[in-house]
């Protein structure tokens, strides 16, 4: 059953998709929140109203999930997404989230978690 094989079990079709996802996916969706900040300009920065939500908790990991797994796509990227980094920004400072981030109860990302980083993928 192909749905069930690993990056590693399928390297051809895994640089396929990687491509489309780097060129086409990632900037779409991505692209989408930057734009749902843009039409929030009363919102101090935030996706919905003036304080933080789970979408912009979400947002956050999100940024930094495909730092970890796409870093040469997101240094592109950003250059583009300049509210959505300044929304990672405001919820990486937030006190609470900063000790979080901070303290060694925070599992750093790995290749056995839902970001994965596969330099080969990365373009």
């Amino acid at each position: 059953m192909r749905y069930l094989l690993y990056c590693d079990d399928q390297k051809t079709e895994a640089a396929r998709r990687a491509k489309h996802f780097r060129a086409e996916r990632a900037p779409y969706h991505l692209g989408y929140f930057e734009r749902v900040l843009r039409a929030n300009p009363g919102g101090c920065g935030y996706s919905i109203g003036r304080s933080a939500t789970c979408v912009d908790l979400a947002l956050f990991q999100v940024i930094e999930g495909l730092r970890y797994a796409c870093p040469r796509m997101m240094r592109r990227l950003e250059r583009r997404l300049q509210r959505l980094v300044a929304l990672h920004n405001m919820i990486a400072e937030r006190p609470n989230i900063a000790r979080y981030l901070a303290s060694p109860r925070r599992i750093p990302f790995n290749n056995d978690g839902i970001f994965r980083h596969y330099p080969e993928l990365d373009g």
